[in-house]
């Protein structure tokens, strides 16, 4: 049957509410500027329409019609997850941010409402588009999204970024990444091998020095291309 627009709008509404009120203040993301992001970002929006009604789901959401889709990275991560690397980032309006593993865009719109601006790498195409193409009609301006593997991404010069997040899991951070952090920068990503992963937050505090809290534990699909430890087979 038809639903009416108004019902609809006002489902939506609740299932965004639900989404904030169940999955993610439990998960400790109680800062009041995130929750509020979330509650007037739509993410709705960057996902694709065979899932549209997985939107608020507490899963990772495949981004391409493909079984392998979210084995392979390409998926957007579950809502608390985003939620609870944005708070540990901590962004300021002026920080620049990198982001590796555009996906939809969703968190890249995330990113732009709280820092001055974000560079977001995507290795697939059709991903890149898409997020562009979202982003584009999210009315947000402030993310570059480039076609790039951020496994083997090289940035001239100083260091620049403020804040870096993987948007997907890495069996460790590559000190490339570390050595693009400003003093005071801050790495947020989901570090380990399956059964354990570990939610990362790594501050550089000097030239030389880095402080790692881990204060959550969460299984994320893998950002490809990035090393993985080497196993002994017998």
């Amino acid at each position: 049957p038809n639903i009416p627009h108004g019902v609809y709008e006002m489902n939506i509404e609740q299932a965004r509410f639900n989404m904030i009120e169940q999955q993610i203040r439990p998960w400790n993301v109680l800062d009041t500027a995130v929750l509020e992001l979330l509650a007037h970002t739509k993410r709705e929006d960057f996902v694709p329409a065979a899932h549209r009604a997985l939107a608020f789901a507490d899963i990772e959401l495949p981004l391409q019609a493909d079984a392998q889709a979210v084995a392979q990275g390409r998926c957007m991560l579950a809502p608390k997850v985003e939620a609870r690397m944005l708070q540990d980032l901590a962004l300021r309006p002026t920080d620049s941010v990198l982001e590796i593993g555009t996906g939809s865009g969703y968190m890249a719109s995330l990113l732009a409402s709280q820092a001055g601006k974000v560079l977001s790498l995507e290795i697939v195409p059709e991903l890149a588009q898409q997020a562009r193409e979202n982003l584009r009609k999210a009315g947000v301006t402030k993310v570059e999204v480039r076609e790039a593997d951020g496994a083997r991404f090289q940035q001239a010069g100083d260091p620049c970024y403020d804040a870096i997040v993987l948007s997907g899991s890495v069996a460790e951070i590559p000190h490339a990444l570390l050595a693009m952090l400003k003093i005071g920068g801050r790495l947020s990503a989901i570090v380990g091998d399956e059964p354990v992963m570990r939610g990362t937050l790594v501050t550089r505090t000097s030239e030389t020095d880095y402080r790692v809290v881990q204060g959550w534990d969460f299984c994320a699909a893998r950002l490809v291309h990035f090393t993985e430890p080497s196993r002994f087979k017998f």
